[in-house]
């Protein structure tokens, strides 16, 4: 086979993956060449949250999109600044991967990987790391639990799961100011991004 053959082969198995991938967003279900079409009851309210983009690879599923994580980010710097913080603000992924940060001029250096690690240890466990706190004190059933994953889980206020339709997209992470202030400045921010 030649280089043009290999590319067409190419170009045409990717545009029926992303036709599948297009009819699978719209109605939720799949057919397998030969089989009856098989519905998958949450692709809508999956798909509903999760774009996708094209990469070199092909089509990648996006859970946060940059556009959306800066735009979270600089309503909570307008907040922040209302209430004289100066904050580091962090947005991750589904996976907790990082999608933007943005350090506001004075904001304390060790901020940064505080907010950071807050939007992970809100992604690992699933909840708010106030809640996390709570739940990791003297007596209680997670006491210790900063102590795993490489030290980077938070147990104080300021990082929150960001849902769409009950489907976790990702994690905030702010750090800059006390453990109220970070609390309610992240749950601040949460409410905008759901109510949006």
């Amino acid at each position: 086979m030649n280089q043009r053959e290999i590319e067409a082969i190419v170009r045409n198995v990717l545009n029926q993956t992303s036709g599948e991938q297009s009819k699978l967003q719209r109605t939720g279900s799949v057919q397998i060449a030969g089989q009856p079409a098989v519905r998958d009851r949450n692709a809508e309210k999956i798909h509903a949250s999760a774009a996708m983009a094209e990469a070199c690879g092909g089509l990648v599923g996006i859970t946060m999109p940059l556009a959306t994580a800066v735009s979270l980010i600089e309503k909570i710097e307008a907040k922040a600044a209302e209430w004289n913080m100066r904050v580091v603000t962090a947005v991750s992924d589904a996976a907790g991967r990082p999608v933007a940060i943005h350090c506001m001029d004075g904001a304390y250096m060790g901020s940064f990987d505080v907010a950071m690690n807050k939007t992970y240890t809100s992604i690992a466990f699933q909840m708010s790391t106030a809640e996390l706190g709570k739940l990791s004190q003297p007596g209680m059933s997670l006491y210790g639990i900063q102590f795993t994953n490489e030290g980077k889980i938070v147990i104080f206020g300021g990082g929150e799961v960001l849902k769409q339709n009950g489907v976790i997209v990702g994690a905030l992470g702010v750090s800059g100011g006390s453990a109220k202030q970070d609390t309610d400045l992240a749950a601040y921010g949460k409410s905008i991004f759901e109510s949006e």
